[in-house]
């Protein structure tokens, strides 16, 4: 029966070191291994990214010419958001994180209301240090902008509504 070596201190030093290490930088984990010593360290999954904000284009209704004044106008139902198996969704091929512009300083690819051809840029995602340039599939306006800039998204998770 072999016995397991205790822990000197330039072990525990070492694993303090590590746990800085992935700390201070974007790593998720780390694992050193030495003749018969293997440490390794890990962090903990960051907390779920919050739900994406819509923006929805609408149209302003004219009012009655002729209005009861004694009768009280009805609430009008919220619109309901924008879904993924939305005829005009587009979905992200991948995932990444989805940029509505080139860079921090320059205008939106498009906005709500934007007139879009077909093969248009949109947006981009990063996946693994590479910017992937999503483009319209179809021509029409931009009704709807389901992501913020800058957010982690998912495969398959719709982005925008083309109408």
């Amino acid at each position: 029966m072999s016995e397991k070596p205790h822990a000197t201190a330039a072990d525990i030093e070492l694993v303090r070191e590590l746990a800085r290490l992935v700390s201070d930088s974007t790593l998720t984990e780390i694992e050193v291994e030495k003749d018969d010593l293997r440490i390794r360290v890990a962090r903990q999954a960051p907390p779920a990214a919050p739900a994406p904000t819509y923006v929805q284009a609408t149209v302003p209704v004219p009012a009655p010419a002729a209005a009861a004044p004694a009768a009280a106008p009805a609430a009008a139902p919220a619109p309901a958001a924008p879904r993924g198996d939305h005829p005009g969704a587009v979905t992200s091929p991948m995932v990444g994180t989805a940029y509505r512009r080139p860079s921090p300083e320059a205008k939106p690819f498009v906005e709500v209301g934007s007139k879009v051809s077909a093969g248009d840029k949109l947006l981009l995602v990063e996946a693994m240090k590479t910017f992937n340039d999503i483009v319209a599939p179809r021509a029409g306006t931009v009704t709807a902008i389901m992501f913020d800039d800058g957010q982690p998204v998912e495969y398959g998770e719709p982005l925008l509504i083309i109408e």
